[in-house]
């Protein structure tokens, strides 16, 4: 299999790349284009405050890429340098900040059952404060199917609600 494959499949899987950065940028979040194993990975961060949520804040992290497949062994490893790479861009004080919640998308034509699965099973957490929830989007022709975790997380729930409008919102 060619990474760097062209062709309606791939085309459809960057456009939507392409117009999940536009949601984003419309939405307020900050958004940066690096390059990660020479494929464009699309960030878009944000940051919330609500009094709902006791005067706390939450920092947001969209990281999504277009693939040729999304297998699990992908999708954990994408997981993995998302969580990560937000851990790194955290603001604020060690032990004084809030929650930060990841949501790590790779988009394809092809979605294999297992990491639809995956995703769907549960959020990740790292410590108490790093939350993601892993997001496989499949295109196919007439529409897009989006997989995740859309439950209660153990840590970070107060804010479930807010990630799951967020969601909703970037990946349709």
């Amino acid at each position: 299999m060619n990474p760097n494959a062209t062709g309606p499949t791939a085309d459809a899987a960057t456009a939507y790349l392409t117009a999940l950065q536009e949601r984003l940028t419309r939405d307020g979040c900050a958004v940066t284009s690096p390059q990660r194993k020479d494929r464009s990975v699309v960030i878009g961060h944000r940051a919330d405050r609500k009094a709902r949520w006791f005067g706390t804040k939450t920092e947001l992290f969209v990281f999504a890429a277009a693939v040729p497949e999304i297998d699990l062994s992908t999708l954990a490893d994408f997981t993995a340098w998302s969580m990560a790479h937000a851990k790194s861009l955290r603001r604020g004080i060690p032990g004084a900040r809030n929650a930060a919640m990841v949501l790590p998308a790779l988009i394809s034509a092809r979605v294999q059952p297992e990491a639809a699965r995956w995703a769907a099973q549960d959020a990740r957490a790292v410590g108490a404060t790093l939350i993601g929830r892993p997001v496989t989007v499949e295109t196919r022709p007439g529409g897009v199917r989006v997989t995740m975790y859309r439950g209660q997380a153990s840590v970070g729930g107060l804010f479930t609600r807010h990630v799951l409008e967020k969601a909703d919102l970037y990946f349709r």
